[in-house]
Formats: structure tokens, sequence, C-alpha cells
């Protein structure tokens, strides 16, 4: 199994190559647009200076399997501080190999330090592998939406799956009870 640790600026061009093939060969990110090495460095800037974990899953031979983070669901409004989205891309060749999960056991942690209650993922609706994984990980459907993008000339339907990182229903850091 890959060592899990936080990305550095010399894990970019891997990363770069692995994200660049997913936006090529799937629908697991709704673009169509690969991105260069200086969207990536701004992308782990902008990571870093939020707080916001970039995992990385290292094989012995120092390669990149995979990547992880997460990031504030719906922007900035604060009612929805305890929330993030997270990705996690993996290496064509490792899908399969437990290194996605990895990552994600990485991340649920670092998301309950930093006080998130819950993990919300995005998931192509016809992606089953993604959505069996999720769910492996206590993932739950929580919305289905039609047709709301397209890739590859056809429309995407887009399945939100949330994963509680604290238990549900307890009383919130501003003290108000769920639900009140």
């Amino acid at each position: 199994m890959p060592t899990i640790r936080d990305a550095d600026a010399a894990d970019l061009p891997q990363i770069l190559a692995i994200y660049n093939e997913v936006i090529a060969s799937s629908t697991a990110v709704y673009s169509e647009t690969p991105v260069d090495l200086a969207e990536r460095q701004a992308w782990l800037a902008a990571k870093q200076a939020a707080g916001h974990p970039v995992l990385v899953a290292v094989e012995a031979d120092g390669s990149v399997a995979g990547f992880a983070s997460f990031g504030p669901w719906r922007g900035a409004w604060s009612g929805y501080r305890h929330t993030v989205e997270h990705s996690v891309h993996v290496q064509a060749g490792s899908r399969g190999s437990g290194v996605g999960g990895a990552l994600m056991e990485g991340l649920f942690p670092r998301a309950a330090a930093q006080g998130m209650h819950v993990m919300i993922g995005g998931i192509d609706a016809a992606n089953a592998g993604s959505l069996r994984f999720h769910q492996r990980l206590g993932f739950v459907e929580v919305a289905h939406f039609r047709e709301v993008g397209v890739k590859f000339g056809r429309w995407l339907d887009l399945v939100f799956m949330q994963r509680f990182l604290t238990a549900p229903g307890g009383t919130p850091p501003n003290g108000q009870p769920s639900g009140a």
C-alpha cells in the first residue's frame, strides 16, 4: 500500500498528469479542458493558504498513485462552514487497488480536526464504481440531479452523497441544536 502524505510542489507534475487523464477519459470531472502546471500550482497554493489538505498516495518508487483534497461546499456562505466537498483521483493503473480508500481515510480525520461535520461528494450518476466506492466509505446518496452537466456530447446526471464526520443530530458549534 502506498504512503499517504501531504502533497508538495514536487508532486504537481504527477498530480497534473492524473487530473488531465481523468478529464480526457472520464466524466469524473465535468470539464473538457486540460489544465496546465500553472493552474495546479495556483490550486495547491490556494488549498494550502486556506488550510485545506492535499494528500498524495506515493508508491515505493516515489510515483504518485493518486491525490485527494477537500474544500468549502457552496462557496463562502457562513452557514455551510462545517461542510466540505472532497475530490479524489487515482491514476488509471492503480484504480481498484485501495489507493482511493486510503486517501479518503486520510482526509476524514483532517476534516474532523478542522471542525467539519459533513463531507459531500459529487459523483457522475453513471459512474457505478465511484458510487460503490463512496457507499463502502459510509457515504449515502442524498440527491440526484438530472442532466445538469454535459460532456462527450451527452447530458450527465450528478449524484450528491454525504458522510457525517461527527455524530448527526448533535449541537452545532454555535450552540443551537440541529433543527432548532
